[in-house]
């Protein structure tokens, strides 16, 4: 069975850092293009930053300059490293990616990590 399996989330003040990851797991080939989203208590998911395979980077306006998405192919694990964190960067935070498995490309969600930003 495939799965993201997020972790890294957490409590952190604001202007701190937390840095998530997202390991791709189960019978599958590679990672094509991976994305960070959110989603805030009221409001609907949105994009954070998205990377393709070959390193195609694109970050929501809000996020740029505090926010760096990377990935590791060999290991097919993507991370966001989030600096300067604001309260309003609280949100459940989740992985989604185009995984290659048997038979094609499937797009896979992760189960969502906590992130809070308060004093």
């Amino acid at each position: 069975q495939v799965q993201l399996v997020e972790s890294g989330g957490g409590l952190v003040q604001p202007g701190g850092s937390l840095g998530l990851s997202c390991a791709a797991s189960g019978s599958i080939f590679s990672i094509r293009a991976m994305g960070w989203y959110r989603q805030a208590p009221g409001k609907q998911r949105e994009l954070v930053a998205a990377i393709t395979r070959g390193g195609t980077i694109d970050y929501a306006d809000s996020v740029k300059g505090r926010f760096t998405i990377s990935r590791d192919n060999a290991k097919n694990t993507g991370y966001l490293q989030m600096n300067s964190l604001k309260p309003e960067d609280t949100a459940v935070y989740y992985c989604n990616a185009d995984l290659h498995v048997r038979g094609g490309i499937i797009n896979h969600w992760g189960q969502g990590t906590q992130v809070t930003v308060s004093s």
